[in-house]
């Protein structure tokens, strides 16, 4: 008789098991991740644009060349980020993956390590392995959200997301709060799924649903050292998923990234912005960007301020030749812009719109059929509280 599954996050898929325990370095929270296919898997990463790199992507970055995308599981310390440290911290990295490999009686190229925290910190090696001894004997089927909260630094809530589709499921967890913005950020994801996908197939699926999900978030501009995006596909469904396996896969990572942002340190709204009538794609992911990431924008929005001009501004400044005077746009589905720079609307009205939980900005360019979405949040005197005594 098969044992009930949890439907949440990386445990959803079939012959997946995970743990999330407290080694002792975060006071009472949860801190170590242990996540481990019952079955040889396929994998695939995508990993920050940050030049500064943490041990533990240049240890991943090397096993997925070794074994040609292929991998079982992943071991997440949350409070250390394990970079800007040296040989130290180097070979702390390769402890922590032979460690967790001994652990699960796995081979040591099977196993994929992540690290969280403050920067220059070096790990600690005895309470790491008693935390991996811990979770190692603490897997489940049902360990998805105990997993989601191990891998938590300033974050107030998981993160978790589940598809299922044509037979098989697709499930994640991430975690991210702040330092986040496009070409990843200080933020981690996992995606299990029990399909058949092959690791050059799922590579090149991932990197388009993150071009799709994680490079359309910001809260505040910084990328870290420690992003990382990990799928591991391990068959167990026994569906061949093929080209359709990049929708639901597309649908969970934008979910996360969704739940990033909404997360945002100290912020009070989720905001989408969806920039439409543009010319390229790639000229409306630069302006819905730009407007995403403007302080002026997101302090407006956290005042209810209808200060449109703002948007416009930062449209204007992004590098794509637009036309201020074709432009159309709506706060909160207000329209309080049209062609020609004419702007008739309830001061009223528009700040009840801003006060939602959340909030669109809407611009059209006039100017093609193109368009992008990205996801940001407002901006609060709390991300200021918070940042400025991360480590005190």
């Amino acid at each position: 008789m098969t044992a009930e599954r949890s439907r949440t996050g990386v445990t959803a898929p079939e012959g997946f098991r995970a743990a999330g325990v407290h080694c002792g370095i975060r006071n009472h929270h949860l801190d170590l991740a242990v996540v481990v296919s019952d079955h040889p898997a396929a994998a695939a990463a995508v990993f920050t644009t940050n030049a500064v790199k943490a041990a533990p992507l240049l240890y991943d970055r090397a096993l997925l060349e070794r074994t040609g995308g292929r991998a079982r599981a992943v071991v997440i310390y949350s409070g250390v980020a394990n970079a800007c440290t040296g040989r130290q911290g180097d070979e702390a990295a390769d402890w922590m993956g032979a460690e967790t490999a001994r652990r699960l009686d796995l081979a040591v190229d099977d196993v994929l390590v992540a690290s969280t925290g403050v920067i220059g910190e070096q790990l600690p090696l005895d309470k790491l392995g008693e935390g991996i001894t811990e979770a190692a004997s603490a897997l489940s089927i049902d360990g998805g959200p105990e997993a989601a909260k191990a891998i938590l630094t300033t974050d107030t809530r998981i993160k978790e997301s589940v598809r299922t589709v044509g037979g098989y499921t697709v499930g994640g967890m991430a975690k991210g709060s702040g330092m986040i913005h496009p070409d990843m950020a200080t933020m981690l994801a996992f995606v299990t799924t029990d399909a058949v996908v092959e690791p050059e197939e799922l590579q090149a699926m991932l990197r388009r649903a993150v071009d799709r999900s994680f490079h359309r978030i910001t809260v505040d501009g910084d990328t870290s050292t420690n992003d990382m995006v990990v799928v591991l596909a391990n068959g167990a469904s026994g569906v061949a998923a093929g080209e359709g396996f990049e929708a639901p896969l597309t649908e969970v990572l934008v979910e996360l990234a969704r739940a990033i942002a909404r997360d945002g340190e100290g912020a009070s709204r989720l905001i989408t912005v969806r920039v439409t009538g543009a010319a390229t794609e790639a000229d409306a992911v630069t302006v819905s960007r730009t407007i995403a990431g403007s302080p002026l924008v997101k302090t407006a929005v956290f005042g209810a301020d209808a200060n449109w001009g703002r948007v416009v501004a930062a449209a204007g400044r992004s590098g794509v030749a637009v036309d201020g005077s074709a432009m159309t746009l709506r706060l909160g589905g207000l329209e309080v812009l049209s062609p020609g720079y004419h702007s008739d609307y309830s001061e009223g009205e528009a700040t009840e719109r801003l006060n939602e939980e959340e909030v669109e900005i809407w611009l059209d360019l006039g100017m093609g059929a193109a368009e992008a979405t990205t996801w940001t949040c407002d901006l609060t005197p709390r991300y200021v509280d918070i940042n400025a005594g991360y480590r005190t």
